[in-house]
This record gives structure tokens, sequence and C-alpha cells, in this order.
């Protein structure tokens, strides 16, 4: 299976080694020293499972990669409209395009059913820019779980053992599409369940994502660190709530104990993606996560004042600083 990775962070470093490592022909789109170093010395993964090093074939002309079985997209939700530009040379008439991201996806109410079927989200997709690039019938949804760290241009840290990539039609059904871009997945070691509901993954995931990450942001420390602070605890406690709340009223029936879900996450070091990009100068992405969540709260008609406190205050740190990202 040929198939290109579009944004050679962590996510996608990570991703691209598993897919090399399980015998895909893979590709990175990458830039900058993140380029010039997997073409130098490969691509390393350090995992609990294993550290490996593979060689795919990195570019930062998509026209010098060709057309492909399947692209797997994991930039940076401000950085989407830029690849929706610079996609066209990677799709062939039958390319896949998987969007494994954080947060509220682009196509959220695309093949959703009901009233709100095909509703756009013009703060994720500015312009119908990804819309128009990639569309609807080539869009496989994903959400992945891997709590990694670029420690050097082309090497990944994997903290944890059991990461996972889920993966989903928006429409819920079965294709042979979805099933062998998870086969190659898991053929490098990686988890990659295929479920008939994507929309529920993406609560389930963003749930922790909107709780812990703002608290995160503002605490500079990783989780744990972050819940050992009892009024912060309370707090995620109650955001969590809140969010679980948004994903019910929007249809997504999440059953899970908010309590237990906090305490799983006390002994967890890992800092969220948007602490890391803070303490490394970038960018923060906070659309997808953060802002538009509360969104669709508002359109739903539900009160999130935890949330909304937290979100407020992420913003303007990440404001003052330099580094809100607005969508596009």
């Amino acid at each position: 299976m040929k198939v290109c990775i579009f944004g050679a962070g962590a996510i996608g470093g990570h991703l691209a080694g598993r897919l090399a490592r399980g015998g895909a022909e893979v590709s990175v789109v990458a830039r900058g020293p993140a380029l010039s170093a997997i073409r130098e010395k490969g691509l390393t993964v350090q995992a609990p499972d294993a550290t490996f090093t593979v060689r795919p074939a990195a570019s930062d002309d998509p026209a010098a990669l060709g057309p492909q079985d399947a692209v797997v997209v994991t930039v940076k939700g401000h950085q989407l409209p830029g690849a929706a530009a610079a996609i066209a040379p990677l799709l062939g008439p039958e390319t896949a395009v998987a969007f494994v991201m954080n947060g509220i996806p682009w196509w959220y109410f695309d093949r959703h059913g009901g009233a709100l079927d095909g509703r756009a989200l013009p703060a994720l997709d500015p312009g119908g820019a990804v819309r128009a690039a990639v569309g609807v019938r080539r869009t496989i949804g994903g959400v992945v779980y891997s709590a990694c760290t670029v420690t050097e241009p082309g090497t990944v840290h994997v903290e944890n053992a059991g990461g996972k990539v889920i993966l989903g039609e928006l429409d819920g059904s079965a294709s042979g599409r979805v099933e062998a871009l998870s086969a190659a997945i898991a053929a490098g070691g990686l988890a990659s369940p295929v479920v008939p509901d994507i929309r529920r993954e993406v609560w389930l995931k963003l749930v922790s994502n909107i709780s812990f990450g703002p608290l995160c942001l503002l605490s500079r420390q990783g989780i744990g660190p972050t819940l050992a602070e009892p009024v912060l605890r309370a707090a995620a406690v109650r955001a969590l709530e809140e969010a679980r709340a948004i994903a019910r009223r929007l249809g997504i029936p999440l059953e899970f104990d908010v309590d237990a879900r906090v305490k799983g996450s006390e002994g967890v070091a890992h800092k969220p993606s948007i602490l890391q990009d803070m303490e490394a100068g970038k960018a923060v992405e906070m659309e997808a996560m953060l802002v538009q969540p509360l969104a669709l709260a508002r359109m739903a008609g539900v009160e999130t004042p935890t949330l909304d406190l937290l979100v407020g205050l992420a913003r303007k740190a990440a404001e003052a600083s330099g580094q809100y990202a607005p969508a596009g």
C-alpha cells in the first residue's frame, strides 16, 4: 500500500514509522529541519515495544511524491488550509484521505444524517478549502491516541504503550479502503480499530483534551502534576461533565465515570500538545480543540461556565505570547 503522511510532527512521524515498519510504501511531506533529518538519517521511533529507524521518501513538494493509495493528514488545525492547497498531486482517482487530527473535524456534520447533515463549519475550513480540494467522498475520519514528542528532528519518542489510531467512514459504513489502511497501520505494531461511529470516538478524546489541555497550559505542567492541585482537579471534573453534556446534546451518548477518568489521569506526566507548542514557541492550536466545541455548545443550548473560563484564559495566555493560531 502506498501511503503519504502529510505533516511530520510527533504524531505524523510515529505513524510514518509504523507504516514503514509494517511494509507499506511510505512517504512524508515535511519541511525545514524535519525534512533535512529524515533525508539524512531516516526517521527514528523510540517506543516501549521497539526502537527502529525507517527511511521513507520525504519532500516538501507533494508533486515529487505522486499519487497515493491513501494520504494521512496529521497537521495542526491552523495548517489545514495550507495542506489543502498542496494536496492535489497526491490524489489519484480513488485516493482516500484520513484526517487524523485533534478536536472537532471540518467534516463533522457531513454524512451525519438528520437535520444537521451537511452543515459546514467555516471556522475549521475557511473558504471551504479542504472541501474543495479533498471533498467528502475521499474523507475518512481518524482519532489518535499516542503520547509522543519530537525529541530532535527526525526522532519521535513514544511515552506509553497502548497507543492506537481509530478509523471510521463518515457514514458508519464498512469499506475496503478503511480496512486496508487500518491493516497497514496495525502491521507496524500500532493498533488501528475501525469503528461504526467515528464521531463518538472524536468526543471520547475531545472531552479530555478540552478539560485537561487548558488547565495544563495555564499551570505549565503535565496532566498528573496539574491534577495534584485539589482545586484544579475539581475544575477538571466540572469541565469533563460540561464537555460530556455537549456531546450528549449533539446525540453522542457518552457513558463514562468522570471521577474515574480524572483518577486514571493523575499518574500521567505527559504534557498536552498545546502546552508542548507553547513551550516550544510555536503557534498554539485551539480552534478545533477548544473554541469550536464551545461554539457547538452554544448552538446546542448547553451551558459551559467552567469550560468558558478555562478556554478564555488559555486563549488570552496564547495571545499574550503572540502564539494564538486562529483557523486558517
